[in-house]
């Protein structure tokens, strides 16, 4: 063990993630870096010395939350060193300094260097915590550059791979291009290292995150193709499953490759955020509704089977009741498997302010409500149309505070165990036949 990460070797580390996979990966890739330096995870009753939050600002709701987490964990652990780094800290790191307790924040561009600065830190604390000052470490949106790498498992079965980070669309509702920079990427022989190493672990399936996917190798004579072409050759992975592409980047060829891989499962997530076209032009949106609809049946051509997930805002400025009523309309008419479906939250600088409709909260919520029925609806539907069918699903790991074993199909269709089954091996890929859906709305396997 180096001199300099010796240090962490009495470090207690406890960590929180908020928001997104991406993050989910880049705090789990932290944390494996820290325990590799001697430090260890608390348990669950243990108190932490050194405690990290990752956190997410998409929209109020989500900033409050990460106030909340901190406060929490602060409360839980008045003792530790806290750090708060992620897209609050990045966008308001005033607000997050004015918490107390908070003794370190790192912005989007500092994460790369995240295991330097908290060793620095971690140091002045141990050494004389009377004296250690707060530390703040951000960098303007322009100066945000640099791609830090990330690829861990944490507690599930599956593998977050961070391939690309940014975006260059700068939508009139999203404040992320300001929170994560421009987009930029890993290079395909770095992510296929990374794929490479989890097959040495013994691990079955990636899945491949970014903050717009799609875009990877922005500027460089690399692209998303080249990437998930390159990714199927590697031995060992039988699962890859992209995180969310945009419908403008999820090409014909993109499309025909993974119906046709070894690897690359039939199940895609694609934003859309409204079906309206008027609301897509004022969110500044790469494509309209005709456009969507037809990226989605050319997935359903080529992947019959394909999981479909789609995300959508419901009471963004400018959605009149009117515009609503066409998105529920374009949805219903759209084959699909799930929505995602986000609640609109002003956020400070972007352009969507200048839009004279507002939506009052208590329409917002219920326009969330009706399309989350829906989305039920379709969910149900889909996964009925499999009962009694075989398909591949890997199992994650056994019980868990009581719960049932689970897994996913290709297709991600969740499975579930019922208490009289036998557990299946945790990372086993086998091929169940398919049941009626149990309480919990999964479906059973037999």
């Amino acid at each position: 063990m180096a001199e300099k990460d010796s240090i962490f070797i009495y470090a207690r580390v406890k960590a929180v993630t908020l928001g997104c996979k991406l993050n989910f990966a880049e705090t789990s890739a932290l944390c494996d870096r820290l325990t590799a330096a001697g430090a260890h995870m608390a348990e669950k009753d243990e108190s932490a010395t050194l405690c990290l939050i990752n956190t997410c600002s998409v929209t109020d709701t989500a900033d409050r939350k990460c106030r909340q987490a901190i406060r929490h964990i602060r409360r839980e652990n008045p003792d530790a060193l806290l750090v708060v780094m992620g897209c609050y800290a990045q966008l308001k790191p005033k607000e997050v300094a004015e918490i107390e307790g908070v003794g370190l924040i790192l912005g989007t561009e500092q994460k790369a260097r995240a295991f330097d600065l908290i060793a620095d830190a971690w140091r002045k604390h141990t050494e004389a915590p009377e004296a250690a000052q707060q530390d703040t470490h951000t960098s303007p949106l322009g100066h945000i550059r640099t791609f830090a790498p990330s690829c861990s498992q944490g507690d599930r079965t599956r593998y977050f791979l961070k391939v690309q980070d940014g975006c260059d669309y700068f939508c009139t509702y999203c404040a992320i291009p300001f929170a994560r920079g421009r987009s930029r990427s890993a290079s395909i022989a770095d992510v296929v290292r990374q794929a490479e190493q989890v097959a040495e672990r013994g691990g079955k399936e990636i899945v491949l995150t970014g903050v717009n996917t799609g875009d990877f190798g922005r500027g460089s004579e690399e692209n998303f193709l080249q990437l998930i072409q390159a990714l199927d050759r590697v031995e060992g992975i039988s699962r890859y499953r992209i995180s969310s592409i945009e419908p403008n980047l999820l090409s014909q060829e993109i499309i025909d490759f993974c119906a046709q891989s070894r690897a690359f499962m039939p199940h895609f997530h694609i934003p859309l955020q409204s079906g309206s076209d008027e609301v897509l032009r004022l969110m500044r949106r790469h494509y309209d509704t005709d456009f969507f609809k037809k990226k989605v049946e050319a997935v359903l051509q080529a992947m019959p089977d394909a999981f479909i997930g789609i995300d959508v805002i419901t009471g963004t400025r400018g959605e009149t009741p009117e515009l609503f009523e066409e998105t529920v309309r374009f949805l219903e008419d759209l084959d699909f498997a799930a929505l995602h479906v986000f609640t609109y939250s002003e956020r400070a600088g972007t352009k969507a302010l200048e839009i004279p409709y507002s939506v009052p909260s208590d329409e917002k919520h219920r326009r969330t409500r009706t399309l989350l029925a829906l989305s039920e609806k379709k969910q149900r539907t889909f996964y009925h149309r499999y009962i009694g069918t075989h398909r591949p699903v890997l199992w994650e790991h056994g019980t868990h505070s009581g719960q049932p074993q689970q897994g996913f199909t290709d297709n991600y269709i969740r499975c579930e165990l019922t208490p009289s089954q036998p557990l299946r091996d945790e990372n086993e890929l086998r091929r169940e036949r398919l049941t009626a859906p149990l309480p919990s709305g999964h479906l059973g396997v037999e």
